[in-house]
Order: C-alpha cells, then structure tokens, then sequence
C-alpha cells in the first residue's frame, strides 16, 4: 500500500500535468481603425488658437489627472468635489460592489486547495431481540461507539476549470473597479455640471437685478416727464410694464436655482434642508482643457476598461464551459480515531487511516454541455460588441463636446459684438428721448434686445463651461487602466 508520502507526491505530478481548456483571451479590436486625430483637431482655429477651450498635449505638459476640476481654480467646487468620496451614498454602494467582487477572487481561489472536515460523533446501540436469527434467551448486546475522523477532498484542476474561474472573477474585479471610477467620475462630473449652472443662474440673476435697477431709473425719468407733460401715460405705463417683467424674470430664477442646489446637496450627501451655497458671481477660470490621441481613450476610459474587462470574463467562461466535457478527479483521505470507550478513545489502537480515490466521466446530458459551451460563446461575442459599442460611443462623446467647444467659442465672439451693438443702442435711445425726438417705445425696444443680448451672453458662457466638463468626462477625467488593482 502507497504510503501518505508516494500518494501527495502522486498528486501534486497529476495536478502539474493538467492543462488548460478552452480559448486564451486577446483583447479584440475595436470596430474599424482607431483614427491618428480627433475631427476637431483638424478644424481651423479662430485667431491662431485652439479651435475651441482645449489644447493639444505635449510631452510632459500638463495633462489630466485624478482632481481634474482643479482646472477651474474654482475652491468652492474644490471643497464640494472632496466631500463626494466622503459622503455619496451612490459611490459608496459602487465601492461595495468592488469589494463584492474583490471576494469572489478569493472564493475562486479556495478551489485550488482540498477541504478538510472534522467530523466526531458519539453513538449508543442496543440490538434488537427481535431481529432475524435471534436465538431465544440470549442477550443482545449494547455497545458504543466514538469516532473523531478528519476527512480531506481534493478535486485536482486537471483541465484549468478553476484557473479559468479565478482569470473570470480577477477579470470581473478589474470591471468592478473601472466601473467604481465610471461611477466617481460621473458624480463629480454631475457635481461639476449643476455647480456651473447654478453660478450660471446667479450671473443671470445678477445681470436682471442690474436691469432692474435700471429700468427703475428710466421709470422715474418718464413719470418726472408725464408730470411735466413731456411723456405721455401710454410711455409710463410701458416703463411700468419693463420694470414689472423684469422683476419677474428675476423671481423665476429661484426655482431654478432652488432644484440646482439640492441636487448639490445630494451628490455631497446632505439633506437638502441643511445646504445651502451663497450667491457668487465672482470670475472662474475657462482652463484649455489638454487633448490627447483617439487611441488613448482605450486605456482612459474606465467605462471602455469596463467592458473591455468583461470580455476577458466572458472569454474564461469559455473555458470553464469546455473543461465539463473532461472527466472530474477525486482525491480522499480520512484518518481519526474510533473507539467503544471513551477513555481508549485517545490510544495509538484507536487510530485508523484510509485513501482513495474516483474519476468521474458524464456519458450523456441530453446536448446540456453543448448548449452551455454555445450559450458561453454567444455571450463572450455580445461582450464584444458592446465593448466595440463603448469604444465608438468614446469618440462620439469626445467629437461632440470638442465641436461644442469650437462652436461656442465662436458664438460667444459673436455674442460679444452684439452686445455691444445693444449697449450703444439704448443709449442713443435714451439720448433721442431725453432730447423729445422719440417716444419711450423705442427706448423700451432697446431694453428687451438688450438684455436678450446680455442673457444669451451669460448663457454661452455657462454653456462653455458645461462642455468643457463634459469633455473632461469623455476623455476619462485624468484616470488610466494602469490603476486597475487586483488585491486578491
């Protein structure tokens, strides 16, 4: 009979002679060739710059990293973007997903190893006197029975089936921790968003209660000339009129502002009844936003990283597939003590050992393998797809927000000038009705394009600075797959 020895020694050589089923996995191509450049980069640029709020980078220029909203040299979205990691119960339930995930590494793992089980149980038997072949007026005996046996099961990875399930859950951890970024980086750039509208909202407001002041002023100046019998009531009550709709546009801002600030208070992870952010309409900074090669999305994109991580899983699947048409290896070992007595329980004569061991080999399912090999084959190509999905839905985003950029830049130039046109408009209205020449109508007319002017201007600017974070967004926000951990 093998001794222990011969028998580990036995093992550990069928074990090293497995092999592994199934496809090894290669990172497929995304649909079509990757292009050298952006469109946009291709774009003439106004002026000799940029063709919008970015720029190309440079060997060690400044890129994007992990606090990217310190582009904006805004501290007050500086201390709200640090209260997310602390607070967001949405990135919490995503770091717990990840860790799930980081387990199930460990569950895989324990596969590789026999389990051991110990087992004591203690048992009284009395025989019947009943039983066949009972010879009358003999007495059966009563006797115990204590056994303390330590069982071991080894089931030998011959064909790879753990080694493919412990490659799908580290691939399935690297997708958990790209989506965990996906999931940060799209609450700080939501944060981002709602922090630029709502100081958007106060600019607005700002530039209303200034009109109003304003048209307050021209009120007075008409009612002075009614009463002087210059104006005429149809001009004071059209002054009134201004005065009246301004003021309202200034009200409905609330609202407005009201929704923006508790969505706030939600992504920092605070009732809305307790936050609260102060007017401000002190100047930020449009930072250009540095602009990488197409290829670099792949590796900058933690939702790109995502799926391309999910391949790989769908890819081991495979081969956990394939190893059920091999037949499963059993190893066993039980040793322990077994005794009648108690206090003999604990003596050498009490010892006893046992090995063995089986192969099973299914013969026939009913096709129950083939289907699950196919059904692991369909799945690993829609991962595919969805992965090639997410690498155009990449460039998509990107080319979106770069014509944004390039566009509002132009518009906002555009703006400008009109504004200034307006400017000097009312003014030589004011002039004309001063002087009697004109009546309050055209002055009033002067107002309204006006301050349509200044409020489209606002809204430009608050537009750029939303397609600037969504450019940072698209471009990953400064993360890289290189940070993926495997902590298993």
């Amino acid at each position: 009979m093998p001794t222990p020895r011969t028998w580990t020694t036995a093992a550990l050589l069928a074990l090293g002679a497995g092999c592994t089923v199934g496809p090894n996995y290669k990172r497929p191509a995304p649909a079509g060739p990757t292009p050298a450049a952006f469109k946009e980069q291709q774009q003439p640029a106004p002026g000799g710059g940029a063709a919008g709020d970015w720029k190309r980078a440079q060997p060690g220029d400044a890129s994007l990293r992990g606090k990217w909203w310190q582009l904006f040299g805004d501290p007050q979205l500086d201390a709200l973007e640090e209260r997310i990691a602390v607070s967001n119960q949405t990135l919490k339930a995503a770091v717990a997903q990840y860790l799930a995930a980081r387990d199930q590494v460990r569950v895989a793992r324990a596969g590789y190893y026999p389990t051991l089980s110990l087992g004591p149980s203690a048992t009284h038997t009395h025989e019947s006197q009943s039983q066949p072949g009972t010879v009358p007026g003999v007495t059966r005996y009563s006797f115990n029975t204590f056994v303390l046996p330590l069982q071991a099961s080894w089931e030998p990875d011959l064909w790879g089936q753990v080694r493919r399930t412990v490659e799908q859950a580290r691939a399935n951890v690297d997708a958990s921790a790209a989506d965990l970024a996906n999931v940060e980086l799209s609450l700080r750039s939501e944060l981002a968003l709602d922090y630029f509208q709502l100081r958007g909202l106060d600019t607005q407001r700002q530039l209303l209660e200034s009109t109003l002041a304003s048209d307050v002023d021209y009120l007075q100046l008409t009612q002075v000339r009614f009463k002087g019998g210059i104006a005429t009531e149809v001009d004071v009550a059209q002054a009134e009129t201004q005065v009246r709709n301004v003021k309202a546009q200034s009200i409905d801002l609330g609202v407005a502002r009201a929704q923006m600030e508790h969505a706030i208070a939600m992504l920092v992870g605070l009732p809305p009844s307790s936050f609260s952010l102060p007017p401000s309409t002190a100047p930020m900074i449009l930072p250009d936003v540095p602009l990488g090669v197409p290829s670099a999305l792949l590796e900058r994109r933690p939702d790109v990283a995502a799926a391309e991580r999910r391949v790989a899983a769908a890819n081991a699947a495979i081969g956990i597939a394939t190893a059920a048409y091999y037949p499963n290896v059993t190893l066993g070992a039980q040793a322990g003590l077994e005794s009648g007595l108690l206090g003999t329980l604990f003596q050498v004569s009490s010892f006893f050992w046992s090995l063995g061991g089986s192969a099973t080999e299914l013969l026939f399912d009913a096709g129950r393998r083939h289907a699950l090999t196919d059904q692991a084959r369909d799945l690993y190509q829609g991962q595919v797809a969805t992965y090639r999905q997410s690498v155009l839905n990449a460039f998509r985003e990107v080319e979106d927000n770069l014509a944004a950029l390039r566009v509002l830049a132009e518009e906002a130039e555009a703006e400008g000038l009109a504004v200034q046109a307006a400017r000097r408009s009312l003014a030589l209205s004011t002039q004309r009705y001063k002087g009697g020449v004109t009546t309050y109508l055209e002055v009033l007319t002067a107002q309204t394009i006006q301050l349509s002017s200044e409020r489209t201007q606002a809204d430009i600017v608050t537009r750029r600075y939303t397609a600037s974070v969504q450019l940072v967004k698209a471009l990953g926000g400064g993360w890289d797959a290189t940070t993926l951990a495997r902590k298993d």
